[in-house]
C-alpha cells in the first residue's frame, strides 16, 4: 500500500508540472490594429490621466542644469542642482528662483540679472542635463522592484519596463497607480494587457508616480508548488526504494 501512495503523490506532482509548463505557453493577445485607445475611464479612477505629452517643460526641484555665459567662463556651470526650495545659485547672482520656468525663460531671467549687474550684452545658454525630479516607483510582482528616473512624457509602459516587466505571478489586470493631487493621493487602476493591446489608455507618468502591480494568487500557489515538485519526487524514490 505505501508504495502506491507515494506513486501517486509522483504522478500528481508530474500533472502538476505538466500544467505548469503548458500555463507558461501562453501567448501575448493580439494587438487590435488602428488608433489605439486614448480615452481615460472615469469607472476606473483614470479621469486626472492623459494621453498627451507635454509640449513644453518646466524646471523642477532636483532637476540639474547647465548654465552657459558665452565668452563668460567665470560666469558659467557646467551643472548645478536646482534646490528643494526652487532656486540656484549662480556666480555674481547668488540664489535665484528657477522652478517652474522652462529653459528659455530662465536663459531669458539670467540674460537680464546679468546685464543689470553690469555685464555687457550677456549670451546665456541654458540646458537641462538630469531630469532628477522625474522619480517613478515601481512595486507588486515585477521583476525589478525599484524607484526609477524617467524621461518626461515616458507611459505607464516603460514604468513597468524600467521594473523588467510583470513577474510570471503577476495578475496583469490589477495595475494600481497613485498619484498626488490637490484633493490627496488618489488611486487609478489599468490593466496592461489592454495596454498592450491598446485598447486602455497607456498614460503620461508624472514625477511621483507609484505604481504597483498586482499579484495572481493561483500563480503563486503554482509556483510554489513547482518549487516543492524536487522535494515530492525525492520523497517518493526515496519511499519506493525502502519498499
Amino acid at each position: 500500500m505505501p508504495p502506491l501512495r507515494f506513486k501517486s503523490v509522483w504522478k500528481a506532482s508530474a500533472a502538476a508540472a505538466v500544467t505548469i509548463a503548458l500555463a507558461g505557453c501562453a501567448s501575448t493577445p493580439e494587438p487590435v490594429i488602428g488608433p489605439s485607445v486614448v480615452q481615460p475611464r472615469a469607472d476606473l479612477g483614470q479621469s486626472g490621466y492623459s494621453h498627451q505629452r507635454p509640449t513644453s517643460y518646466v524646471l523642477r526641484p532636483s532637476d540639474q542644469i547647465a548654465v552657459t555665459v558665452f565668452r563668460e567662463p567665470d560666469f558659467s556651470l557646467e551643472k548645478v542642482r536646482i534646490g528643494v526650495e526652487g532656486n540656484v545659485s549662480l556666480p555674481m547672482l547668488g540664489s535665484i528662483p528657477a522652478a517652474g520656468m522652462t529653459a528659455k525663460q530662465f536663459e531669458q531671467d539670467v540674460t537680464r540679472r546679468l546685464a543689470a549687474v553690469g555685464l555687457k550684452s550677456p549670451l546665456v545658454s541654458v540646458n537641462i542635463t538630469e531630469y532628477a525630479s522625474h522619480l517613478v516607483t515601481v512595486e507588486g510582482a515585477v521583476e525589478t522592484p525599484g524607484v526609477y528616473t524617467f524621461q518626461p512624457g515616458a507611459r505607464l509602459s516603460s514604468a513597468i519596463a524600467l521594473a523588467r516587466g510583470p513577474k510570471r505571478t503577476a495578475n496583469t489586470k490589477q495595475v494600481a497607480v497613485f498619484r498626488e493631487s490637490p484633493e490627496g493621493i488618489m488611486v487609478a487602476k489599468f490593466d496592461y494587457g489592454q495596454i498592450r493591446q491598446g485598447t486602455m489608455l497607456d498614460p503620461v507618468l508624472q514625477p511621483g508616480d507609484r505604481v504597483v502591480m498586482g499579484t495572481d494568487g493561483l500563480s503563486v500557489f503554482w509556483e510554489d508548488l513547482l518549487k516543492a515538485l524536487p522535494a515530492f519526487g525525492v520523497f517518493a524514490v526515496a519511499g519506493l526504494n525502502n519498499n
